[in-house]
């Protein structure tokens, strides 16, 4: 369905031409580390918005860590995929490992972005971009953190997920933009025929390129 993520950029920045500065509006462009970070600087680039990162992390299941039960936010917030049941040990487990998921987000800040606080979304437009859907446990987390700082606009912005799980995102979010629907779903690279792993110097090198990086306001 994809090449690779810069082919899916570029067509997830035609679907969100609407909201390009030329609309009126610079807007600010969150990518969800790692995948999405060059996805998400390309559409960045063609709206003609600020760049910056959202950090949320998933947490995976026991024995299965590619499903997510969970994911948690930069603040500890926790977002529990529905359809769990009451599971005390469950909880034991999502609690624990959420609170590993927190330290390792405090890491990536410091890495990604030195010296800087994350752009402020009050009063923006702003555009969430991950590399697929799955679950959307992670967007979801995002989409709740990001709602507390007051935008103006809130956009989820992916090139593949299952209809099901657009259908949890779009009450948390202004819009939603997905390229692709398909009816049979089973992981997000399966979408893309090139789905090579993002190291973290790419995740650096793009936000050190982009122009928030470089600015002490984010507006």
């Amino acid at each position: 369905m994809f090449r690779d993520r810069m082919e899916a950029g570029r067509r997830l920045a035609s679907a969100l031409a609407a909201f390009s500065a030329h609309a009126g509006s610079r807007p600010l462009v969150l990518a969800i580390p790692r995948g999405a970070v060059p996805m998400g600087r390309q559409v960045a680039t063609s709206l003609g918005g600020d760049f910056d990162i959202v950090l949320v992390r998933k947490i995976g299941a026991p024995f299965q860590p590619e499903l997510a039960v969970a994911a948690v936010d930069e603040s500890g917030r926790i977002y529990r995929t529905p359809g769990l049941g009451d599971d005390p040990e469950l909880d034991d487990y999502i609690t624990a490992e959420a609170a590993a998921q927190v330290a390792q987000i405090r890491k990536r800040r410091m890495r990604y972005t030195p010296g800087r606080a994350p752009a402020d979304p009050q009063g923006r437009v702003v555009i969430v971009v991950d590399d697929g859907l799955a679950t959307g446990a992670t967007m979801i987390a995002a989409l709740r953190a990001l709602r507390e700082g007051l935008p103006a606009r809130l956009i989820c912005a992916v090139p593949v997920a299952p209809a099901e799980t657009l259908e949890r995102i779009r009450p948390l979010a202004d819009d939603v933009v997905c390229l692709e629907t398909p009816a049979w779903f089973d992981a997000v690279g399966q979408f893309y025929a090139d789905f090579t792993q993002v190291e973290d110097d790419e995740v650096v090198a793009a936000l050190q390129a982009s122009p928030l990086a470089a600015s002490t306001g984010s507006r």
